[in-house]
């Protein structure tokens, strides 16, 4: 979507963004505020001053606050496409890659724990935003393509012949929530440790 600044007031002490850079910036500053204030204390007006532009700006572009939780929870969506189809490529088998994808996984739960929290939280994001839903579906089929190597991808969300790609997913994200909510420890440090030290072992677990 571009932006037409000359309908944007900026506030006194902003600093302009070049033409077609504000949504940008304005996800980022969205996501400065549920990194530091967590997603129920999120506020667009506060996004919009991090931003420099004013209370309404974000409106021209997002709708509402909804709207631009939606574009955040889509940019760390493909964030994690990303990280898991860079881990799907390392060497070996599929079980070393399925523990690539694990590490991969949790760690970017760890490093982004607030916009982790926003990718689920479907009462505050639009579940339907064809943004959101292809960069969701993006990151299952990288897992996917790695548990059922060779296969054929499954349009269907809900065919069994998921499973076993359902329950690696189940696994991964369940540790990466423990993790997240120091379960394993609150100690700097611990997460990572845990996760180094028990993830490989869950994951073998898997009959796959």
């Amino acid at each position: 979507m571009s932006s037409n600044l000359n309908n944007v007031k900026m506030t006194k002490k902003s600093r302009p963004y070049h033409h077609g850079n504000l949504r940008t910036a304005l996800i980022a500053a969205a996501e400065a505020v549920i990194t530091e204030r967590g997603v129920d204390g999120f506020s667009l007006r506060e996004a919009a001053r991090r931003a420099g532009v004013s209370p309404a700006a974000p409106g021209h572009h997002f709708g509402d606050a909804r709207g631009l939780l939606t574009a955040v929870a889509t940019a760390a969506f493909t964030e994690l496409g990303d990280v898991l189809a860079a881990a799907a490529a390392v060497p070996g088998d599929r079980r070393p890659r399925l523990e690539a994808q694990g590490a991969a996984y949790v760690g970017f739960a760890l490093a982004h724990p607030a916009a982790f929290d926003l990718m689920w939280r479907r009462a505050v994001v639009d579940a339907a935003d064809p943004d959101f839903v292809a960069a969701g579906r993006r990151a299952f089929e990288m897992l996917d393509a790695v548990v059922r190597a060779d296969q054929p991808p499954i349009a269907d969300p809900l065919d069994p012949a998921l499973a076993p790609t359902v329950a690696a997913w189940s696994l991964v994200h369940g540790f990466a929530k423990l993790a997240v909510e120091d379960v394993f420890g609150g100690d700097p440090g611990t997460r990572q440790r845990a996760a180094a030290a028990l993830l490989p072992a869950v994951l073998a677990s898997l009959d796959i």
